[in-house]
């Protein structure tokens, strides 16, 4: 009877080990809550990736504001938002299989509560403080614009609001570098530029905490392949430039961050195409201001000495008015692309284009080796690669 019993009971453990491991592998998450006060609204749940977001599913919300999306868990961490009208709320799937998000229409993206993802809350607390820091530089440069503070006090009190932002990211991203959180805080922008500078030696440590723990984490994630070649790119700079310590990142073979924009006929052109075996010359301008004209003559100057030995122009425009932008390009001898996001270019913030115009040079090998930081030694640059 005993043995009976013990043989019952070992196939009902098997049974419920079966079941728990089903669970734990389920190819699904799933984010559900309840949304007052958007009765007849649109919510929209939305990947969003390293240079785009997608639009996953949406939902039309009703009285009780309830809803629940369940969508295929992705390979690797990955983030995610929820969107009602202009309204955001981030968030992560990871390890999490649900994922609870309650929040008021009026109050959407700052005062919403989640459960069941630690990373999540603290991407919530990371989108406060860049929230925080946003308003506060706001208000400074309305204050500098009314002239009612100088250009000393103005440039050291917006440094000190970023400063605010990174101190609490900087807390986030060396107590957990491999979580998503972590990641989340390194790419947080304000005006389009990076709190993080890409070309600070103090800054680069931040970036190579969370790319050497994305490498030992998710080695085969094309966030840990990009975050590394964004890490050792700047470095290559940096050690040009000036000593410094590697020793605490790891080193990999790399190539440079491309980019796939259409040219003034609507071809998408990649940056890829025109680099192997060229010394290349990325130039982020805007033909619409005053030093355009001045700027491209000196491009044409150099294109016209060294293309023969090798020198590329692959010119990125953020204009926001096309019509004018593809005049000026028109009869220009070199690549001209146009990024339609403008000042909001997602491309020009992973390369931490901090003003315009902005350059950089790719060496036959593709590999970033100079930010041009004086535009009266850009010839000088220029022979020194090619």
């Amino acid at each position: 009877m005993m043995k009976q019993l013990s043989v019952r009971l070992l196939n009902v453990l098997g049974l419920c080990l079966f079941l728990f491991s089903a669970c734990n592998n389920s190819s699904e998450f799933t984010v559900k809550g309840v949304v007052s006060g958007a009765e007849g609204q649109l919510m929209y749940l939305e990947n969003v990736g390293i240079t785009d977001v997608t639009v996953l599913d949406s939902v039309k919300l009703t009285s009780n504001g309830k809803y629940e999306f369940t969508k295929k868990r992705p390979e690797y961490p990955d983030f995610y938002r929820l969107r009602l009208n202009n309204q955001l709320i981030n968030f992560s799937i990871d390890s999490t299989e649900t994922v609870s998000i309650v929040a008021d229409a009026g109050t959407f993206a700052t005062s919403y509560s989640v459960e069941g993802s630690k990373n999540s809350e603290a991407i919530k607390e990371i989108t406060l403080a860049q929230l925080d820091a946003n308003q506060a530089i706001s208000r400074l440069r309305k204050d500098y614009e009314d002239k009612m503070i100088s250009d000393t006090t103005y440039r050291s009190k917006v440094l000190g609001a970023a400063e605010a932002y990174k101190e609490i990211a900087r807390k986030c991203i060396f107590s957990a570098p491999m979580s998503t959180a972590a990641y989340y805080a390194l790419f947080q922008q304000i005006d389009g530029l990076l709190f993080f500078d890409l070309y600070d030696k103090k800054d680069v440590k931040v970036y190579g905490a969370v790319a050497t723990s994305y490498d030992h984490h998710y080695p085969e994630s094309p966030r840990a392949k990009h975050l590394h070649n964004l890490t050792l790119q700047s470095m290559k700079v940096l050690r040009a430039q000036r000593p410094f310590d590697y020793s605490n990142v790891e080193a990999k073979e790399i190539s440079f961050l491309d980019i796939e924009l259409p040219n003034t006929k609507g071809e998408i052109v990649k940056l890829s195409t025109i680099a192997p075996g060229k010394v290349v010359l990325i130039n982020f301008t805007a033909y619409q201001t005053e030093w355009s004209p001045a700027l491209n003559m000196a491009l044409g100057d150099l294109y016209t000495k060294y293309n023969k030995q090798g020198l590329e122009v692959y010119q990125v425009s953020l204009d926001s008015d096309s019509h004018f932008w593809k005049n000026g390009a028109s009869n220009l001898p070199w690549t001209c692309v146009r990024d339609p996001q403008s000042v909001y270019s997602q491309i020009a913030g992973l390369y931490n284009v901090r003003q315009l115009p902005a350059l950089f040079i790719l060496d036959r090998k593709g590999n970033l080796v100079k930010r041009v930081d004086d535009l009266n030694k850009l010839e000088t640059d220029v022979k020194a690669v090619l």
